[in-house]
């Protein structure tokens, strides 16, 4: 693997979207020569990168074992994604080839937090609902009842700094809130007044559910039709973390069930090539993903939690931290 000067690295930033050039023109185009491409990484356009010795990347990137292979033949040394997730690298893989990779855990942990509440409210208050009805100009008040957030227990899965910040937000609404990690962060529940229980408890006993783990051969699925069967009827559940998390077939199932009342989805199990893609005018061949957005019980964000502001210029920041700091011989704290 060869290395070069910070101050000259070339650097293939894959999967840009528009909103994103001016972050990467402001923390890379003084120390680093850039190419951006807006195209997602596959194994047809690796080539893009030649020349190049580090890879910036997205979760919509394929950087499959397949791809990395191509990717250490061009002698590409360093591979940072901007997300939190990297169920998109094969990190063996890479590890095998001798690359290294990092990623931006903590970007902005608000951003997402934030956005889980702000749907919660949403569904809880019946804001699809009133919306359609207002353009309708019927302003009656018919089915627009909606629950307070004090008084339900929310339960939230993966309580890494998005799951904390979420639950110091429910504590400001005066909600109970319940806990499920494999880590225990004993801080927060004295702090907020939060209790750690077991999936199935959390399961049986929130009002609502909020989603915030990585996927992983633990969490593939880890939301299935055992698990909505044990919940409350008439549940809602949020997915913030990434989409094979929950079985999607069995959220439907729990949808015309009446198990699940209401759903916010910011993730999709079948989100690539779909979210941050502009598919106006097509009829979208995805019979699960129509159902989901025909049902006005059912909110969807396109994995639009992240973007922020101060999101997104984090994370760009994190990236590039990450590539200086091998290049001046220390792995960066995300390292994976």
């Amino acid at each position: 693997m060869t290395t070069t000067d910070p101050k000259t690295m070339k650097i293939a930033v894959y999967s840009v979207k528009d909103f994103e050039t001016p972050f990467f023109d402001d923390y890379g185009k003084n120390s680093h020569a850039l190419t951006l491409i807006e195209e997602p990484l596959t194994k047809n356009n690796t080539d893009k990168a030649d020349g190049c010795q580090a890879i910036i990347s997205f979760p919509t990137d394929d950087i499959s074992a397949e791809v990395i292979e191509k990717l250490s033949d061009l002698d590409i040394n360093y591979i940072v994604s901007r997300s939190a997730g990297v169920d998109h690298i094969d990190i063996d893989k890479a590890k095998d080839e001798g690359i290294k990779v990092a990623n931006a855990p903590e970007y902005s942990p608000s951003a997402i937090a934030e956005h889980a509440a702000g749907i919660m409210l949403l569904l809880n208050r019946n804001l699809i609902q009133a919306d359609e009805k207002v353009s309708r100009h019927d302003f009656r008040l018919k089915g627009l009842v909606g629950k307070e957030l004090r008084k339900q227990t929310v339960g939230i899965i993966g309580v890494g700094s998005i799951g904390a910040k979420l639950t110091e937000i429910l504590h400001g609404f005066g909600s109970k809130v319940l806990l499920y990690d494999i880590k225990k962060n004993e801080a927060l529940e004295e702090k907020f007044n939060a209790r750690y229980v077991g999936l199935d408890e959390l399961c049986r006993h929130a009002d609502v559910i909020s989603i915030h783990a990585p996927l992983n051969e633990k969490t593939n699925h880890m939301i299935d039709r055992e698990k909505f069967k044990i919940m409350k009827d008439g549940v809602m559940l949020l997915n913030l973390g990434r989409g094979a998390v929950v079985d999607t077939k069995a959220l439907v199932e729990a949808l015309k069930a009446g198990k699940v009342s209401k759903a916010g989805l910011d993730v999709y199990e079948n989100e690539k090539g779909l979210f941050f893609y502009d598919h106006s005018g097509e009829q979208l061949q995805d019979e699960t993903f129509a159902y989901l957005e025909s049902n006005n019980n059912v909110f969807i964000t396109t994995h639009q939690a992240f973007s922020t502001e101060d999101a997104i210029a984090n994370m760009t920041k994190l990236a590039f931290e990450c590539l200086e700091d091998w290049e001046n011989g220390n792995d960066p704290e995300s390292m994976i």
